[in-house]
């Protein structure tokens, strides 16, 4: 059987053999963390919607194929973002699209019982995708913003271990606490708030680790190195936060990834807070509205039972027909001007 996944966000593509698992049950699209939403929706602010064209085209390059899955991740909705159907662009060989809420992912799958050689098949859906700038809390609310000290199941997640954030790293963990105790130590005679101590976090990332472009790197990496793009700048500061006891987590958007983190109000309700790795210092905001992709670090996708992602790949299956030799595919991720 034929087996292919893109390895990261921005797309690019590689081919492997895989054993051949069962599509799940599906369901129909949910909201991301709805029990944790958002303590102070005045927060978000509108921004013009975009055209976002998501789907793959499948040829049957070296023959016939069959048994064709696509899965791809697709713009869901969650607190600042709102989605909807435009349009669709279907081929007849495409037998049906539905839809599937991971946790932090919608995926798209696509179906194809048969690919004759050299023919094409197409399934490409256009959303219209209204995601919101965040503004960041005013001082005196900020101040009262507390790390949750029995977090909610759902949080729990973001507080251990994942792909490329290695929290139980010794390294990771004395210098989240050296950082946490000279957060302490710079604020004087007082105690400096939650919002204080991880805002030093976050300008310790960003004062000595340099924005370089290259490969995935994970947070130990990416300390050791002293540089790193988004993804590595995201997963330090993720990996100080969770040493702390701070719930974090990856966002990603279109061709970029940045982190967000969780404290709740006085009366227990909780926020994410995001905070850009790449570009002009955001903390506690985002000045820009990107489409909204994943939210999360640690996946499992059924047909890839035993795996634990950093994101849900693309990820096609395909059997052969004879002789037959893999089918090419193209995912598209893109904004329509």
């Amino acid at each position: 059987m034929f087996n292919s996944m893109t390895t990261r966000m921005p797309i690019r593509t590689a081919v492997t053999l895989a054993a051949c698992m069962a599509m799940s049950q599906l369901a129909p699209a949910q909201l991301l963390d709805a029990p944790t939403a958002s303590s102070n929706p005045e927060r978000y602010v509108s921004d013009e919607p975009v055209m976002f064209r998501v789907g793959a085209e499948i040829t049957a390059s070296r023959g016939a194929c069959r048994d064709v899955r696509a899965m791809v991740a697709v713009p869901f909705e969650c607190d600042e973002q709102q989605v909807r159907v435009v349009s669709e662009d279907i081929s007849r060989h495409v037998e049906k699209v539905r839809y599937r809420p991971l946790d932090g992912v919608r995926q798209m799958l696509i179906t194809i019982p048969h690919l004759a050689a050299g023919e094409t098949a197409t399934a490409v859906v256009t959303f219209e995708v209204d995601t919101k700038k965040i503004e960041p809390p005013d001082d005196d609310l900020a101040a009262e913003l507390v790390i949750p000290r029995k977090p909610k199941r759902p949080i729990r997640k973001y507080l251990t271990e994942s792909p490329y954030i290695e929290v139980r790293n010794g390294k990771i963990r004395s210098l989240a606490r050296q950082l946490w105790r000279e957060s302490d130590e710079l604020a004087g005679d007082g105690d400096p708030t939650d919002w204080q101590r991880i805002e030093y976090l976050y300008d310790y990332m960003l004062d000595n680790i340099q924005y370089s472009e290259g490969p995935d790197k994970s947070a130990l990496n990416t300390l050791r190195d002293g540089k790193a793009d988004c993804h590595g700048r995201s997963a330090l500061f993720i990996a100080l936060c969770r040493s702390n006891k701070v719930p974090a987590r990856v966002v990603w958007v279109n061709n970029h990834c940045y982190a967000e983190f969780y404290l709740e109000d006085a009366e227990g309700n909780g926020s994410w807070y995001p905070v850009e790795s790449a570009g002009t210092r955001s903390f506690g905001g985002m000045p820009l509205a990107r489409t909204i992709l994943q939210k999360g670090d640690n996946f499992q996708v059924p047909e890839r039972r035993g795996e634990k992602l950093f994101y849900a790949t693309d990820y096609l299956l395909a059997l052969p027909v004879g002789n037959s030799g893999k089918p090419k595919v193209k995912y598209i991720r893109e904004v329509v001007e």
